[in-house]
């Protein structure tokens, strides 16, 4: 059962304003660890601007303080997930009370975006790249255009002179030591090094990734689990109550057969966790 549904039981209303009360807490302090701060930043046309972000990190220590101080729960370690711009930092946590669970869950979910850092070298990194790939193009054009005849004349060098077009295509794929000497002869003859060119083209993208900055948002509100798997920005704090029956969790119960000893420790838990995040 989790805490926040409609109930004709008075406990369970009873823990539901509870619950309340804890999730208007825990958005406040989220609200005030995801505050933005303005960075400088390059577009990709090299444009430097403004991006307002937060820092996850915070969020991060926030988690990690309060599954400290939660004792004699059942812990899950605070971990992020990573769904391509999308990313998520979340943590569970159980506790046994007689025959009934009560689990936790935490977690803020956020847009990554990426950006240039503010530095000259991005719009030098970026011009060398750009001269490379039309480099490459216009060479490879090139090659293209002239490499038939290049073949045809390479061949006919070598002997083969009463044979169509076609046969002599055949003949050369079916030579992988002759098509490669061949290969190279053409690269040469039109002064590139095609494989000296992409080295050089994947170090400029490398530079150009380790010059990327990130940068967060996200949105104040509380949301659901739907939500949060739909991929929207917000936080979530849930509380969910189960029945164990035969080593099976069953989230439909009777609220009337829990014992009062029972229910004060139930209660007792989420004062407990009331207090940890105020503190």
């Amino acid at each position: 059962m989790r805490l926040g549904t409609r109930s004709s039981n008075e406990f369970i209303q009873y823990l539901n304003k509870k619950n309340d009360e804890i999730q208007q807490i825990f958005l406040s302090k989220i609200i005030d660890l995801i505050k933005s701060v303005n960075v400088k930043v390059m577009l990709g046309d090299s444009t430097i601007t403004e991006q307002k972000t937060f820092d996850p990190k915070r969020v991060n220590d926030f988690y990690q303080k309060i599954i400290k101080d939660l004792k004699d729960w059942s812990i899950q370690d605070v971990s992020i997930s990573n769904n391509d711009d999308i990313r998520r930092i979340f943590t569970k946590f159980e506790i046994r009370e007689g025959n009934y669970l009560i689990s936790g869950h935490m977690s803020i979910q956020y847009h990554v975006l990426l950006y240039y850092k503010p530095d000259q070298r991005v719009i030098e990194a970026q011009k060398e790249l750009s001269d490379i790939i039309d480099l490459t193009k216009n060479k490879e054009k090139q090659m293209s255009d002239n490499s038939d005849q290049f073949v045809l004349d390479r061949l006919k060098e070598k002997g083969y002179k009463d044979f169509d077009h076609q046969k002599l295509f055949e003949i050369f794929y079916e030579n992988d030591e002759f098509r490669e000497k061949i290969y190279k002869e053409i690269q040469n003859e039109i002064e590139v090094d095609f494989q000296e060119l992409s080295i050089k083209k994947n170090k400029l993208i490398k530079e150009l990734d380790n010059l990327l900055v990130e940068t967060y948002q996200t949105s104040p509100v509380l949301i659901d689990d739907t939500r949060l798997i739909t991929g929207e920005e917000g936080c979530l704090c849930t509380f969910d109550i189960e029945f164990i029956k035969n080593k099976t969790k069953e989230g439909l119960f009777d609220p009337r057969k829990i014992s009062e000893t029972v229910k004060e420790n139930i209660v007792k838990r989420l004062d407990e966790f009331s207090h940890m995040l105020e503190s």
